[in-house]
């Protein structure tokens, strides 16, 4: 018999080094609750004075037993219905852990035992009882399915969530009849998040409406989504933004839906769009299309160019060092601020980028140089796409005047000329 089933058993265990039997039942009966708290958490102590210490009067004392890797099972029948939070806690995932662990010959002789105590904990009416339970038990294939059950239709998400996205014991017909319950929204974007979701259950989420949901599974890579379904959420995408960057990142999106989202997404999507491998030749041209078009667009806008003096920059120059000390200055971060209109921000950063003088970016911006731009984006590290769209929207360079990659080199100027553009506009 194995040493973990016979704790289970309460079988005592053979071996020097315990505690003796009459001592122990000496502190268990001791009147200091301290003493006896003490050996209520030593494992060398027969398993019958744990049981007797699991129903004294002093909750430290019983909290010490729920918490004890050497108590034996039939002790949690007691504290599964304790008075005090604390001790079903500790209850809660000890038993947590312990059931997984069970082997098959262990299931045999006391599954039945760890199963009344887990059907029992997953309807405590404390929440975080139940949240303790529902992490432990997460993962397991082996626990009774009823109390997965139980636990994956918790209205507390923070029990539910970890059942939904996690337990192998959940199949397709109980994942459908979850949803077809209309659970919240973070519940379906558990759910969603499952990996290898099958295509039933996305049909399912997607037919939820839900927003949040449908976009978690998106996200999720290992879902599988039918390509109609997939043409038709992009159809539905325009006003939904958080749909956007997932779906630009989906695999197997057929070239109607890639052109489709070329015509709102945002500029940074598209560049997405744009390097993607499963694009054939008209809907790269798509896409090429679409973004001269957005630059054009996002140059006529009115932008406040007052953030280019006083306060105002003063504060870009504050917020541009702050990130930059951060290490959260990066070409995302460039594109997204030129998005939203921050032009003296994106000015004061790409000088800290190149650690050149703002001064250099000032004059460029100033004398609309196309090339000037170009040589400033390739000091701060950026891409050629993004040296393009600072021409376009930075420094106000016509499209017609703008510097663009050539085949088989990014950057079309040599690392000789563009040094001499930043010297020329006073890096040195």
């Amino acid at each position: 018999m194995s040493g973990l089933l016979s704790r289970l058993l309460g079988r005592a265990r053979a071996g020097t080094g315990k505690i003796d039997y009459e001592r122990a039942k000496e502190l268990a009966a001791n009147e200091s609750a301290a003493e006896r708290g003490a050996l209520a958490a030593r494992t060398d102590v027969e398993p019958e004075i744990l049981y007797f210490l699991a129903e004294d009067s002093d909750v430290n004392v019983r909290r010490a037993v729920a918490s004890n890797t050497a108590a034996p099972v039939h002790v949690g029948s007691l504290l599964a219905e304790d008075d005090d939070e604390d001790v079903r806690c500790n209850l809660a995932q000890r038993i947590g852990q312990l059931a997984p662990q069970l082997d098959p010959s262990a299931r045999e002789r006391v599954g039945h035992i760890v199963g009344d105590v887990l059907e029992t904990l997953a309807r405590d009416q404390l929440p975080r009882v139940r949240q303790i339970l529902a992490e432990e038990l997460k993962d397991s294939d082996v626990v009774p399915i009823s109390v997965v059950d139980r636990l994956a239709r918790d209205k507390d998400m923070l029990v539910s969530a970890p059942i939904l996205e996690f337990s192998p014991l959940l199949d397709d017909d109980t994942l459908l009849d979850i949803i077809q319950g209309a659970p919240e929204s973070d519940a379906l974007a558990a759910i969603s998040s499952r990996g290898n979701l099958s295509e039933s259950v996305s049909e399912a989420v997607v037919a939820s409406d839900d927003e949040q949901a449908v976009a978690a599974l998106l996200s999720n890579q290992s879902a599988q989504i039918r390509e109609e379904t997939l043409d038709v959420l992009v159809e539905n995408a325009p006003s939904k933004p958080s749909w956007h960057k997932p779906l630009a990142r989906r695999p197997a999106l057929s070239q109607t839906a890639i052109r489709r989202l070329s015509e709102f997404v945002a500029s940074n999507l598209l560049r997405d769009l744009e390097r993607r491998r499963d694009i054939d030749s008209d809907t790269a041209m798509a896409i090429n299309d679409a973004m001269k078009k957005r630059l054009i667009e996002e140059e006529t806008e009115d932008v406040d160019e007052n953030i280019e003096e006083g306060e105002d920059r003063e504060l870009a120059d504050e917020k541009a060092k702050r990130l930059y000390e951060a290490g959260e200055l990066d070409e995302e971060s460039i594109i997204a601020a030129l998005n939203r209109g921050e032009r003296g921000f994106v000015t004061e950063a790409l000088a800290l980028m190149g650690e050149i003088p703002v001064i250099v970016v000032s004059k460029a911006v100033a004398m609309n140089s196309a090339k000037g731009m170009t040589a400033v984006a390739w000091k701060a590290g950026l891409s050629m796409n993004s040296a393009v769209e600072l021409q376009l929207r930075l420094a106000r360079v016509e499209p017609s005047k703008a510097v663009h990659p050539r085949p088989g080199r990014e950057f079309p100027m040599s690392d000789e000329d563009m040094l001499w553009q930043i010297n020329f506009f006073g890096g040195q």
